[in-house]
C-alpha cells in the first residue's frame, strides 16, 4: 500500500524481503450485514452477545417462517468463542434508499390534554419493519407486538407541578401484565428546567451521511445525548417559562399544552416503520451471488465506505458472511482492508454448492495478503428456529480467530486441531479428500477438513497473496497488523514533537522492549528497530520528518510435517 506524504502523520511502510522458494493489542472485530433490528450504518460497539441481541435483534419473520441473519449467527459464534468487542453495522437496501430512514420505525405524536395540541413526538432508536405496523388491540395487546419492538404510555399527569411519566413498555405485553423496559417520572416541558423531557431522555441521532465529495460520515442532530436505550424525543412543544416567580406551575395557562394521560393510538405503538428491504428474501442455503438474505452486493458498499475511517472505527478483522468471492462486493470488502492497512478480511468462496474448482476459479481472481479464504459451508444447530441450518464459512471464522487469541496469539496461525476447530458445526457441506485439500490449498483456499474424533477443522491459513513470501500466510499478516497498531500508537504521541535525539530515543525505549515480548511470545525470530543518525540526516530533518526502520524475521509455522521412517534389519546401529 503506496502512502503519500503530504499531511502531518504516522507513515508505517512494508518492505516485504521475505521471498523463498515454492517448494519450502487487540482492538476488535468488525461486523457488516443485515440485522434484525437497529439504526442501519451506523457502525456500533457491542461487548457480549446480549448487547448484540438489545440493539440488533435475532430472529426475524418472514411470512409463516422463521430466520435468523448470518450476522447474529456470526455474532453469536464470535462471543461464544472468547470474542470481546464487536463492531456492528447494519446495512440497509438501496431501494429502500438511505434518506427514507428520517422516521425510523415510525414516529407516533403525543398530543396535549386539550387534544389540539402536539406536545412532543417519540422516535424509536431501532428502525424497519419490525416495529408493530399495528391496527389493532385484543385487551390491551398489541396485533403485531413481539419481544423485539416497543410501545409507549404516558401516566401521571400533574397539572400543578407541570410533570409527566413517559414509559417504555415491550411491545409483547399487555395492559393486565404491563412489561415496563424504561420508566421516565417527573418530566417536564421546559427547556428552561434540569427535568425537560429531551435533556432527561436525549433527542440526538445519528444519521448516515455522504458530502458533495463523496465522502460518507456519520451526522448527528440534535442537542441532548440519548440517556434511553429505545426512544428519543423529537419537535418536542416548549413551554418556556413555564414556573412563575415563585416556582409554581402556570396551570390556568399551560396545563392543556401538556401531554395526555394514555398510550396514544393503538396501544402507543410504532407504527408506520419502513421494511429494510423489498427485495424477496432468500436465506441460508438459497442465497444467490445478487440475493444475500434480500440485499444486494450493493447494498454492503455504504457499510464499506464508511470503515475506511480508521480513526473513528477500529478493528483488526472484519467480517460479512454472505459476502463470497462469486460477487462484487467481496472486492469491496478486500479493497477496505488494503487500503486501511491495520486489519483483515475472511471472505466466503461463493455459494452453497459452489464446486471445487469453481471456488479454486473464483480465489484466482484476487491477489491480497489482507484477506483470506474458505470453503465449503458448514451446518449448524441453531437453537432459536430449532433446526439445522447451512452458513457459509466467515459466520464461525469470527469464532475461530477469537479462540486463536484468547488461547494463543494473534500471530499464531487459527488453523489446525489445537486452535482451528469449529466444535459448533455438525458438518461441512462435502467431506474433503486429501486432493481436494491439495486442490484448494494450491489455489490459496483454506479448507475446512472433516476428521474422525475431530470434527470440522480449519486447515489451511493462506492469504489471497500469489507472491511467495510471509504474507502469503494469515499468521504473518496478522503479526504485522498487530505491530503496526501498537508501534502506530507509540509514534502518534511524538507527531510534532521536537526531532532530536530524546525523541528518538523515547521511541526506541517502548519499541525495543515491546518486540522483545513478540520474540518471547514466538512471533519472532529476530528484529533490529533503526532510527538514529545514519537514517535521520539533516535533509531528512529538515524535510520535518522522523524515520524509522524495523525489520524482522517473522515466525514460521510447521503446515508440512515430514516424517520419515526408515526401517533397518535385526542388529543395525542407529545413527548417533
Amino acid at each position: 500500500m503506496a502512502e503519500q506524504i503530504i499531511s502531518p502523520g504516522v507513515f508505517q511502510i512494508e518492505s516485504d524481503q521475505s521471498l523463498y522458494s515454492q517448494t519450502t493489542p487487540i482492538v476488535g472485530t468488525a461486523i457488516v450485514g443485515p440485522t434484525a433490528k437497529g439504526l442501519p450504518l451506523v457502525p456500533t460497539y457491542v461487548t457480549s452477545y446480549s448487547q448484540y441481541q438489545s440493539l440488533f435483534g435475532e430472529v426475524i419473520y418472514s411470512g409463516s417462517y422463521s430466520y435468523e441473519y448470518f450476522t447474529s449467527i456470526a455474532a453469536r459464534e464470535f462471543f461464544s468463542n472468547g470474542g470481546k468487542t464487536l463492531l456492528v453495522t447494519s446495512v440497509i437496501s438501496g431501494s429502500t434508499g438511505v434518506s427514507t430512514f428520517a422516521n425510523a420505525g415510525g414516529v407516533p405524536t403525543v398530543t396535549g390534554g386539550t387534544g389540539s395540541v402536539a406536545a412532543f413526538n417519540i422516535e424509536a432508536l431501532t428502525w424497519g419493519d419490525i416495529m408493530n405496523n399495528t391496527s389493532s388491540l385484543t385487551s390491551g395487546s398489541l396485533a403485531s407486538g413481539s419481544a423485539f419492538n416497543i410501545r409507549w404510555e404516558v401516566s401521571a399527569v400533574n397539572t400543578g407541578s407541570g410533570t409527566f411519566t413517559l414509559a417504555v413498555r415491550r411491545g409483547d405485553d399487555y395492559d393486565a401484565n404491563k412489561n415496563y423496559l424504561e420508566v421516565w417520572s417527573n418530566l417536564s416541558l421546559d427547556p428552561n428546567q434540569n427535568n425537560y423531557i429531551n435533556r432527561v431522555i436525549g433527542d440526538q441521532k445519528l444519521v448516515y451521511t455522504v458530502d458533495a465529495n463523496g465522502n460518507s460520515y456519520i451526522a448527528t442532530t440534535g442537542s441532548y445525548a440519548n440517556v434511553s436505550q429505545y426512544i428519543r424525543i423529537t419537535n418536542t412543544n416548549p413551554l418556556i417559562n413555564s414556573l412563575d416567580n415563585l416556582g409554581n406551575f402556570k396551570a390556568t395557562a399551560l396545563s392543556g399544552s401538556l401531554p395526555a394521560a394514555g398510550s396514544g393510538s393503538y396501544g402507543g405503538s410504532f407504527s408506520g416503520g419502513l421494511p429494510r428491504t423489498t427485495t424477496a428474501q432468500l436465506f441460508n442455503e438459497n442465497i444467490t451471488a445478487t440475493n444475500i438474505q434480500g440485499y444486494a452486493p450493493a447494498d454492503y458498499q455504504n457499510a464499506f465506505n464508511l470503515l475506511t475511517n480508521a480513526d473513528d472505527y477500529q478493528f483488526n478483522v472484519i467480517i460479512a458472511p454472505g459476502v463470497g468471492l462469486d460477487n462484487s462486493a467481496a472486492s469491496s470488502l478486500i479493497a477496505l482492508t488494503q487500503n486501511r492497512g491495520d486489519s483483515f478480511s475472511p471472505v466466503d468462496t461463493g455459494i452453497y454448492g459452489t464446486l471445487v474448482n469453481q471456488a479454486t476459479q473464483n480465489a484466482a481472481g484476487q491477489s491480497s495478503n489482507y484477506s483470506a479464504c474458505y470453503y465449503p459451508w458448514v451446518q449448524l444447530y441453531n437453537s432459536n428456529l430449532g433446526k439445522a441450518v447451512w452458513v457459509p464459512p466467515t459466520t464461525v471464522i469470527g469464532g475461530v480467530l477469537a479462540f486463536n487469541d484468547s488461547v494463543g496469539q494473534p500471530w499464531f496461525a487459527p488453523a489446525g486441531i489445537n486452535r482451528g476447530g469449529i466444535p459448533d458445526v455438525l458438518k461441512a457441506e462435502r467431506r474433503l479428500s486429501q486432493t481436494d485439500r491439495d486442490t484448494l490449498y494450491s489455489a490459496n483456499v483454506n479448507p475446512l477438513a472433516t476428521f474422525p474424533n475431530n470434527g470440522v477443522v480449519v486447515f489451511g491459513q493462506k492469504t489471497l497473496q500469489r507472491k511467495p513470501t510471509s504474507l502469503d500466510r494469515v499468521n504473518v499478516r496478522r503479526l504485522l497488523i498487530a505491530l503496526k497498531q501498537y508501534i502506530g500508537g507509540i509514534s502518534r504521541g511524538l507527531v510534532f514533537e521536537q526531532n532530536t535525539n530524546t525523541t528518538r530515543n523515547k521511541f526506541l525505549s517502548q519499541v525495543n522492549p515491546y518486540l522483545d515480548s513478540i520474540v518471547s511470545r514466538q512471533g519472532l525470530y529476530a528484529y533490529k528497530v533503526v532510527m538514529d543518525d545514519t537514517n535521520n540526516t539533516p535533509s531528512v530533518i529538515d524535510r520535518n520528518q522522523l524515520v524509522g526502520q524495523i525489520y524482522i524475521q517473522p515466525t514460521k509455522t510447521a503446515e508440512f510435517i515430514i516424517l520419515n521412517y526408515n526401517i533397518q534389519p535385526t542388529g543395525a546401529t542407529f545413527p548417533a
